[in-house]
């Protein structure tokens, strides 16, 4: 996976992709997508996802392991 982090930090918040898709206004389809490496994630998606998991999104994308 292109972005395991982002399944890792999913499965550590206890949430499905449908409720992650949900927060970003998007489809669960989409969403998979992103966790998958299926397709680039758009800026405005990753500083959704940073605040909603509290790191950066350095560490979402694998350029750091400090969250």
């Amino acid at each position: 996976y292109k972005y395991q982090r982002l399944r890792d930090l999913r499965e550590d918040r206890d949430v499905t992709q449908k409720q992650v898709a949900d927060k970003l206004k998007t489809t669960q389809q989409q969403y998979c997508k992103y966790e998958n490496g299926r397709q680039e994630i758009p800026v405005h998606h990753l500083i959704i996802l940073a605040i909603f998991y509290g790191v950066t999104i350095d560490y979402i994308v694998g350029l750091t392991n400090q969250k």
